[in-house]
């Protein structure tokens, strides 16, 4: 009986560890954001500071989901997070202006860089650095 018990502990505390872990994954601190679904002409890929932004902001604020009616579904705790250019791409008849990830990007990550009231956060450079 006892070892049953110390035996059902241990699996406990390693289940809620596990747990612990997958829910505390925020996802990488850097990301190279670029699309791959409609690439632009003249590709420009983003060097983005993902651990940077979740210091201010909260995983609800940039990421969303699609319901079955094709509609936006908001961000819950522990959902699943998709490719952006998995809805975000020409063939998926999406609204103009959010059609390519490009476009939901620059509206997306400009809004709210221009929110901050920061100029030098809108222009292109901020995020497109120039190869050194």
């Amino acid at each position: 009986m006892k070892k049953v018990l110390v035996y059902g502990v241990a699996c406990a505390f390693l289940c809620t560890t596990v747990l612990i872990a997958v829910a505390s994954d925020k996802g990488p601190a850097e990301m190279t954001l670029q699309s791959t679904v409609d690439p632009a002409k003249k590709p420009k890929p983003v060097l983005f500071p993902h651990a940077k932004h979740q210091e201010t902001l909260t995983c609800a604020d940039c990421h969303h989901s699609k319901g079955d009616d094709g509609k936006l579904v908001a961000y819950a705790e522990g959902m699943k997070i998709e490719k952006c250019e998995s809805c975000h791409n020409k063939a998926a008849g999406m609204p103009k202006g959010l059609e390519t990830f490009k476009k939901a990007a620059h509206k997306n990550c400009k809004g709210c860089h221009k929110e901050t009231g920061k100029k030098e956060l809108t222009k292109c450079a901020t995020c497109h650095p120039k190869k050194k």
